[in-house]
């Protein structure tokens, strides 16, 4: 059985984590920031990356020495045995019901705000948006990354714009000293960047598509983090000097600004953009789903889910991530679903994953990697801990699948 096609170098790789980290946040998140601490919010974007490193350098290791489509289920797996490995996968596969029709539903927004589209108009965008996905993704994992790359230098070019146009410059930017930052703002805003940097565990199944697996991997994760954290303290720092978000709303200041400074026309621009950034985001995650679903299947072999394309790719699954994707977005339209409750649900999914990935890092790694799993895994439960009495639906769904899924016969080998 052949795997993947490993065609990914360090470039691809570095545009598709940025830009499945910036995503759907890029125009929300740093208003929401500067909402919650203020001038504060330009110490808490470092204070925030230096506590997701010790996670991002366990996600980083795991992927270099256990480089599988499997991505955490897999760590998981080794770690602590199948059963969990095959928990963790579907726990993961559990988010695409909520998730992904909430991120459709953010992207059409952009189209939205450049024709008024509204009810089915924005619904056709929404299915136009998953046939694009197919379509970019019967390409293999290398045309992702090349249009991610693109993506991503899109938004970066946006933002140095900005800086340009608005006069903006380090030596004009005034930190608040460290004393006078509040210990309640700053907790408050790094609960709301956290989410900034859910998509690590999205980007660990393409681990086995690398050309060099061990040596490009993890430098495409690092490096791909500390560019996906600078642009958004930069737009951080945008927002600050313009305070629009007050009248305008977090996730229109920035396009707001964009049309102070450039004129009407550029709202196009960052319509464009910001859709393009969601697009991305909804893109990783999509063929991270697949590949995770092809992992899954080769217990059984003989399922068509198991199959590779000609092109090596997992078109089956693929095709079946995208029908529930179809089918849950023409549910959540048909009966008016509102998506903003169940989304805060979903969030506690993405953390226990962390965790279980920290968890099984602590049981593979030795060393001084070990030492960060395990302080990757006390922050994962701090974190766990910030939504309260919500995260309990994340250890219900952990909990019910351990209880309900089937058990499986002898694994078989895998990619």
């Amino acid at each position: 059985m052949s795997g993947l096609k490993q065609e990914l170098g360090l470039a691809q790789g570095i545009g598709l984590l940025s830009t499945s980290l910036l995503g759907t946040g890029v125009f929300a998140v740093p208003a929401l920031a500067a909402l919650a601490a203020g001038d504060s919010s330009l110490w808490a974007w470092p204070v925030l990356i230096l506590l997701v490193f010790p996670v991002a350098i366990v996600f980083a290791v795991l992927g270099r020495q256990f480089p599988s489509a499997g991505g955490v289920a897999h760590f998981v797996g080794m770690a602590f045995g199948s059963r969990l490995e095959r928990v963790t996968g579907w726990l993961f596969l559990s988010v695409i019901p909520v998730g992904l029709p909430a991120a459709l539903h953010i992207a059409a927004g952009f189209w939205q705000g450049m024709f008024g589209w509204q009810g089915a108009q924005l619904l056709i965008a929404e299915l136009t948006t998953l046939a694009l996905i197919w379509l970019i993704g019967t390409r293999g994992a290398g045309s992702s990354a090349n249009l991610q790359s693109i993506i991503a230098g899109l938004i970066v070019a946006l933002i140095v714009a900005i800086w340009w146009r608005g006069g903006l410059s380090f030596s004009a930017l005034s930190f608040p000293a460290p004393a006078d930052v509040p210990f309640s703002g700053m907790t408050a805003s790094l609960a709301v960047m956290f989410w900034c940097f859910v998509g690590l565990e999205a980007f660990a199944h393409l681990a086995s598509e690398f050309k060099h697996p061990e040596r490009d991997f993890p430098r495409a994760l690092m490096i791909g983090l500390i560019l996906a954290g600078s642009v958004y303290w930069a737009c951080t720092v945008v927002v600050l000097h313009f305070p629009l978000w007050h009248s305008a709303g977090a996730a229109a200041s920035l396009p707001i600004i964009v049309v102070e400074l450039f004129g009407k026309q550029a709202q196009w621009i960052a319509c464009i953009i910001g859709y393009l950034a969601c697009f991305a985001s909804l893109n990783i995650y999509i063929q991270s789903f697949a590949r995770l679903v092809w992992s899954q299947a080769q217990y059984k072999p003989q399922n068509p889910l198991a199959r590779l394309s000609s092109r090596q790719i997992p078109l089956n699954a693929l095709n079946a991530v995208l029908t529930c994707c179809v089918i849950c977005t023409l549910g959540i339209y048909a009966f008016a679903i509102n998506l903003d409750t169940l989304i805060i649900y979903a969030n506690g999914i993405f953390i226990l994953i962390y965790l279980l990935c920290m968890l099984a890092g602590c049981r593979l790694l030795k060393g001084r990697y070990k030492v960060l799993a395990w302080v990757g895994s006390i922050l994962c439960l701090l974190l766990l801990a910030i939504p309260g009495w919500k995260s309990l639906y994340a250890i219900v769904m952990l909990a019910g699948l351990w209880a309900f899924l089937p058990g499986r016969g002898v694994a078989v080998q895998r990619p």
